[in-house]
């Protein structure tokens, strides 16, 4: 239990960690992984974009190393002309060597020079600035070839420049981007001279939109003969993954045991040819194993017709002489007659299971059905009184539409589908149980639905997945005691995928439900 002085949550009117400031839980969003956007696309777009990628990655390096080369190209050439103009500059300011010529070689200083107009310096290109600081005030100016007219601003940015003859990049309000450098002269004042960046900003700025504009255009051209290229290139992958697909829809649960589609682009030089050369092995490996298990699934349906066949003549044989045992007029011990008569019980069972067995190794190996119109409303009425008749404990109900229903198949296949699964549910139901029996149709497509439901214990779930499968029974807790072959449901399935419909079965304790599915006639009038 926290005391007040021990809260360590949020104050008043804050929200909690993953809670809206409202109350309500705020969603957290989903972390994605940095490659998941990559990840999702397709290997051709993966591919593309990675060659864009490392296009634009080397535009972008070629760019800007250019850009920096005739960066540094162009304002060392300004620097090299600023420095030769700031030498004549000083010179014109000190009087120019060789003044002393005048006094006859005397070494003696001459007369003063005339004052230096910078306008008028040999040399010096259109556009130099030149000026001269003293005592802290711009006292000279000039533009050769040009007008010069500085403001307060412009005299602070003069005087503030470093004395070490480093040009600088200043602007000049009526003049523009200027680089200056400025240099001490011999009376103590400050020689200042500069070189307009006008042409060199133009030239950089033209080569930077060129280089945009190319390299655009090579990623935009790149990308279009990329992408025609990427998909030529993985042409044979495509068809790999065609080849695969036709392999998925070959009817390999119907028997289908050859595989005639191939990999046609099997070059082991290619990684896409390795592919393809080990996918068409697999294929090959495939087809030999669904032959060799047909092979093995054709004996033992030739051996279980064949076994069930002859099985039959001894069984009705041993019934036969079992019954005339059982009718000789002398005594009989009481043992003898029970033997007798298990004797008799027994191969009529086994005479059961053998027909089932047969009539499970003919539907395996396709032997077709008959088909002919039948009524599926007048089968569920004769199913459901031979089971009210058999089993009189449990409560029978049906459940039909006003207008008979037709399907196409086998009759008396059909009745038996029927009468299994009403047997089924009077075999492992307890009495009292109610069964019903509904028939219900549909369009689009036209089907007809045939459902036994009963109120019954239920089946076990781990029972349900293999329910239709062959020698499989349901337990205790569905059985009332009745003897059962274990096939009964297994004929069901079989006998209604032969007649291209299917059957499912839901089960929890009080409801079960078998639902069989068929494709209905619409209007074709029932036989007699």
């Amino acid at each position: 239990m926290n005391t007040p002085g021990n809260e360590t949550g949020p104050g008043p009117g804050q929200p909690r960690d993953g809670a809206s400031p409202f109350g309500a839980q705020a969603p957290s969003a989903p972390r994605r992984a940095p490659g998941g956007w990559l990840a999702r696309r397709t290997l051709r777009g993966r591919l593309i974009a990675g060659l864009l990628a490392l296009l634009l990655v080397a535009c972008a390096a070629v760019g800007l190393v250019s850009y920096l080369a005739l960066h540094g190209a162009l304002y060392n050439q300004i620097d090299q002309q600023l420095t030769s103009a700031s030498q004549r500059y000083a010179h014109c300011e000190e009087g120019g060597p060789g003044q002393d010529a005048d006094n006859g070689g005397t070494g003696q200083p001459g007369p003063h020079p005339p004052p230096c107009n910078p306008g008028e310096i040999l040399g010096l290109s259109p556009g130099t600035f030149t000026a001269m600081v003293k005592d802290g005030q711009v006292t000279d100016s000039a533009v050769t070839l040009g007008h010069c007219h500085l403001t307060n601003p412009d005299s602070a940015v003069l005087t503030a420049l470093p004395l070490d003859g480093q040009p600088a990049n200043r602007t000049i309000s009526s003049l523009g981007p200027y680089r200056l450098a400025a240099t001490p002269a011999a009376n103590g004042a400050t020689l200042i001279t500069g070189l307009p960046l006008t042409s060199v900003d133009n030239t950089l700025r033209d080569v930077a939109i060129t280089e945009i504009i190319v390299f655009a255009a090579a990623l935009v051209l790149t990308g279009v003969l990329g992408t025609g290229f990427v998909r030529l290139s993985l042409r044979p992958l495509r068809r790999v993954a065609a080849t695969a697909t036709r392999v998925t829809e070959l009817p390999l649960a119907s028997g289908e045991v050859t595989l005639p589609e191939r990999v046609p682009d099997a070059d082991p030089r290619t990684e896409v040819g390795q592919v393809g050369s080990a996918f068409n092995r697999m294929l090959g490996h495939v087809e030999a194993a669904l032959a060799r298990r047909a092979a093995s699934e054709s004996r033992l349906r030739r051996f279980a017709a064949d076994a069930s066949h002859e099985l039959r003549t001894p069984l009705a044989a041993i019934r036969g002489y079992a019954e005339l045992a059982r009718r000789h007029p002398g005594p009989v011990p009481g043992d003898i007659a029970h033997a007798l008569a298990r004797v008799e019980s027994e191969s009529a069972r086994m005479s059961v299971l053998v027909d089932e067995l047969l009539l499970l190794a003919q539907l395996d190996a396709g032997r077709p059905l008959a088909k002919e119109p039948v009524d599926l409303t007048r089968l569920a009425i004769d199913t459901t009184s031979d089971a009210r008749a058999a089993s009189p404990g449990h409560r029978w109900t049906l459940e039909l539409p006003d207008e008979p229903v037709l399907v196409e198949g086998d009759g008396h296949r059909l009745h038996q589908v029927l009468a299994n699964l009403m047997s089924n549910a009077a075999k492992h139901t307890p009495e009292g149980t109610t069964v019903t029996l509904a028939v219900v149709t549909a369009e689009n497509p036209p089907t007809v639905r045939v459902s036994v439901t009963d109120t019954g214990p239920g089946i076990p779930g781990d029972l349900q997945p293999a329910l239709f499968e062959r020698f499989v029974r349901g337990d205790s807790a569905r059985s009332n005691g009745g003897a059962s072959t274990g096939l009964g449901l297994a004929i069901v399935q079989a006998v209604t995928t032969a007649h291209g419909g299917t059957v499912s079965v839901t089960s929890r304790p009080g409801h079960t439900s078998f639902v069989i599915t068929l494709p209905r006639l619409a209007s074709v009038a029932a036989g007699p």
